[in-house]
């Protein structure tokens, strides 16, 4: 276990807030820019950060302890390996430094080379690797320092969506083979669904909420909380007194046969952007900027105007 203690990111970023990251778990770290996020993670890995406050692990007390003594492993967005070095001594350097012998660095090189599936590319050199090779290697040499705390800084963010997408299902069964603290930080709520155990939302330096992520997504404490969570952003508009929120995806053009109560809308179009199998229809609503996601292609003209309908469950109120 994991325990962050009265952390603060200085007077102007919001309260001091505590949070525990379990063992065995991926906890996946999501805010915008200037949320804390790296901030949050340097300060664990006992690096220079605005940072303040404790750092416990195990019940012990990481303060005074230099970066290079932690047990902490941290992989950043950028790809990070050493250029000079084949895939093998990148893999092995920290293997290495712990004094390991030759014939069991081997065995261990070839374990985190399989389970990554960059077995073949051990005799190469970084600038031989794509991008989503040269992340694998990286990510190798993090596991392979068997630190207790795994930091993973947006390590995926420079690369292709494709490529993203499918190293993020990897990286799910690889972390839940461990018994590792995962400590993920992401801007994309996507990565909150595909890779997170749990959740932590923060907003300029302020803890906005925690849990398993659809009951997060499910039941959102604050506006902010339910907007961190929506891709893209909620649609805002006043109800009885109440400031209310509808996720785009929650929102049907038309109203659906259905037996629940519903609340309709009228939308002026101003655009639509087809992705293949959905669509995006941004317009006006209470003079309010709106978008609704919905599946299939839809030939929606600019300057139409569309009836849409939401069941009232599915409304957000603060």
């Amino acid at each position: 276990m994991l325990d962050v203690i009265d952390i603060s990111f200085g007077a102007d970023r919001g309260a001091p807030f505590s949070h525990s990251f379990p063992a065995g778990r991926t906890t996946v770290v999501l805010g915008a820019n200037r949320s804390g996020k790296t901030d949050l993670s340097r300060l664990v890995a006992g690096l220079n950060t605005v940072a303040s406050g404790r750092v416990v692990l195990d019940g012990r007390d990481l303060a005074g302890v230099r970066p290079q003594h932690r047990p902490v492993s941290l992989v950043y967005q950028a790809f990070v390996n050493y250029p000079n070095l084949s895939v093998f001594d990148n893999i092995a350097s920290p293997l290495r430094a712990r004094r390991l012998s030759e014939a069991e660095t081997k065995v261990r090189v070839g374990e985190l080379a399989d389970m990554l599936r960059i077995a073949e590319l051990l005799e190469r050199f970084p600038h031989e690797l794509s991008g989503g090779q040269q992340q694998r290697v990286a990510i190798a040499r993090a596991l392979a320092k068997d630190a207790r705390v795994l930091l993973l800084d947006e390590p995926l963010v420079n690369l292709d969506f494709k490529l993203r997408e499918a190293l993020e299902v990897e990286l799910r069964e690889l972390l839940k083979a461990t018994e590792t603290v995962v400590i993920y930080t992401s801007s994309d709520p996507r990565d909150a669904f595909a890779l997170g155990d749990e959740v932590l939302l923060l907003r300029d330096g302020a803890k906005l909420q925690s849990g398993v992520p659809v009951e997060v997504y499910r039941n959102p404490k604050s506006l902010a909380a339910m907007e961190l969570l929506a891709e893209p952003g909620v649609n805002r508009f006043n109800l009885d007194g109440h400031n209310c929120a509808l996720r785009p995806e929650h929102i049907a053009i038309g109203t659906p046969d259905q037996a629940d109560e519903r609340i309709e809308f009228a939308m002026q179009v101003v655009a639509c952007e087809t992705s293949g199998d959905e669509s995006f229809v941004h317009g006006r609503v209470l003079d309010e900027d709106w978008v609704v996601r919905c599946h299939g292609m839809r030939n929606v003209k600019p300057g139409a105007e569309l009836a849409l309908s939401a069941r009232s469950a599915d409304v957000a109120r603060f």
